[in-house]
């Protein structure tokens, strides 16, 4: 570990800056996205190099770690008062893109028709920058702060955040002692018709990838035999298939569909207005999975086959084949219940099954005062609009802080389009520049008013 202080804060007004007095975020964001820290490898080192040299010029103590060669991870206080601390949690792992498939150089920022074009405009890089203008916004105005805060920016999230947020609580557990609440991603606002709605993840589906293998005699692929490990595979994979986990509403997702019905009009208002016994109707889930597979995966477990490996001859029956399984279950129970449940559905066809990767589950609380801090200030900054708690398909590395008892919420108050987001692990992700402008300043209205008020 690394422990910085530049004493001469006169930098910040030298010619060699990269900074400006207006921290700027669209400057910023493009020269972070030029940061090169596709996962895998990774290279997050490149990242912390980034941010350390704006807070050498900003006179900001700082901290770095390398969980492994070329994976780092950086961090950063404010001291204030004795109110719970409050995390401002960022990974700057991106994952990878290619230029074939993009209208512009995914590693080049680039503005077109007012969106800023780039590989984690939107994940994460774009909420990062925000959260460090907000943090030297607050270190440049000297005020005195009611509760320590706390800059956090990790590698590997995008592969599961063990080099990471994970790396980090078990080596560096000091960075998170007397935190009481994170911000991270995971929610935003959405335009929908003339109304906007701004979501706050409250809570994940949990990851469980297992990995199958089955094992049989290896043959010629001439002669097929009665059984093969190959057969095996695929009798597994359409047990899981063939047969859905049953249905069930966590009362967050019973709130967040409450919420999504007050933007629809007829069948479908009704259905998400009352999705508990919506789900029982025949037919309906079906229909759900058709018109929205991301609300549909709230609704039960679920599990995506993702991964095949057999012979690699194709006349040759192998005598291993392995299958890799990406499961997702809603956080009211434990993974090895569901593990118990998976290995007792696919019994029949002999296969062995393996813990790839698992998280526990956990909810942050609505009632919290960081919660009910955020829903005031947002609603206060854009009348009319609605704040609701949200549930993530997805995972992020709030399920590490959550398991450390911190109420931990997925929010950035930049305002999209619903067809904005396709371009988040896809190709010309992208942000229109005067949302994430505004959005980066009312994150600091948000953080500011929590750690002064």
């Amino acid at each position: 570990m690394k422990k910085r202080k530049l004493l001469a804060t006169l930098l910040i007004l030298s010619s060699t800056s990269i900074l400006a007095d207006s921290l700027d975020p669209v400057d910023l964001l493009s020269d972070f996205v030029a940061v090169n820290t596709i996962n895998p490898p990774g290279n997050e080192s490149r990242a912390v190099d980034f941010y350390a040299k704006i807070f050498e010029q900003e006179g900001v103590e700082f901290s770095t770690a390398e969980s492994a060669p070329g994976r780092g991870n950086i961090w950063a206080r404010i001291e204030g008062g004795n109110e719970p601390a409050l995390i401002l949690l960022q990974h700057t792992d991106v994952v990878p893109a290619s230029k074939d498939y993009w209208d512009t150089d995914p590693m080049v920022a680039e503005i077109k028709d007012g969106y800023l074009y780039g590989r984690g405009v939107i994940d994460m890089k774009g909420a990062g920058i925000s959260h460090l203008i907000s943090f030297l916004k607050l270190h440049r105005e000297n005020k005195k702060l009611n509760r320590d805060l706390v800059f956090l920016a990790t590698a590997d999230e995008e592969a599961g955040g063990l080099y990471g947020a994970g790396w980090m609580i078990e080596n560096h557990p000091e960075v998170f002692e007397g935190a009481g609440f994170v911000i991270n991603e995971g929610g935003s606002g959405v335009r929908i018709g003339d109304e906007t709605v701004f979501s706050i993840e409250v809570t994940q589906k949990v990851p469980v990838w297992l990995r199958l293998t089955a094992t049989d005699e290896p043959g010629h692929g001439s002669s097929p035999r009665a059984t093969s490990s190959v057969t095996r595979i695929i009798h597994a994979l359409n047990l899981v298939r063939e047969n859905p986990f049953p249905a069930r509403i966590i009362p967050a997702v019973d709130a967040y569909f409450k919420s999504l019905a007050l933007n629809m009009t007829g069948k479908n208002a009704q259905s998400f207005s009352d999705i508990k016994n919506a789900i029982n109707e025949d037919g309906f889930l079906e229909q759900l999975q058709a018109f929205s597979p991301t609300y549909h995966a709230l609704t039960r477990d679920t599990c995506s086959l993702t991964m095949l490996q057999g012979s690699q001859k194709i006349n040759v029956v192998p005598p291993v084949a392995i299958a890799e399984v990406d499961c997702r279950m809603l956080p009211d129970r434990s993974a090895e219940e569901f593990i118990e449940d998976f290995k007792n559905l696919i019994e029949p066809a002999g296969v062995t099954v393996d813990l790839v990767l698992a998280f526990a589950p956990a909810v942050s609380s609505t009632k919290s005062d960081f919660f009910q801090h955020i829903k005031s200030i947002t609603s206060r900054m854009h009348p009319g609009s609605r704040v609701a708690p949200a549930v993530s398909t997805g995972f992020t590395d709030s399920h590490f802080t959550r398991e450390l008892g911190i109420d931990s919420y997925g929010f950035n108050p930049i305002i999209f389009n619903p067809e904005d987001f396709s371009g988040v692990h896809g190709n010309n992700e992208r942000v229109k520049v005067s949302s994430y402008i505004q959005g980066t300043e009312d994150l600091y209205q948000i953080v500011s008013k929590f750690v002064l008020d």
